[in-house]
């Protein structure tokens, strides 16, 4: 890739009994990670979704989402390799919504 490593990312989607849905982006699981992790969000109604990764200086490291999603939850399983170790943000936009959380990768 154009940023000098790869990495790869792979997004479910999935159902729940519960409702009604609204938009949430979830603390990643595990935290901290190596050199996987889940991140988990859901969407009230149909949007285009732009989920990114960042450094610490506000760099763009990952696009993650980028696309129109139905309304549903959403997980997104994330592997680091290629990242340094330290922190790094996690920021989804869908319409209005828009939310951002840290996430600390370890080697």
């Amino acid at each position: 890739s154009s940023l000098g490593y790869e990495y790869w990312s792979q997004v479910w989607k999935f159902t729940t009994a519960d409702s009604p849905i609204e938009f949430n982006l979830s603390q990643n699981y595990p935290n901290p990670f190596n050199p996987g992790t889940i991140i988990k969000y859901s969407l009230a109604n149909k949007q285009i979704v732009k989920l990114k990764i960042y450094d610490l200086l506000g760099k763009e490291v990952a696009t993650l989402v980028n696309e129109e999603k139905a309304a549903g939850r959403y997980f997104i399983e994330f592997n680091g390799n290629g990242l340094s170790s330290g922190i790094y943000f996690y920021r989804i936009q869908a319409g209005d919504y828009v939310e951002t959380k840290k996430m600390i990768f370890l080697k």
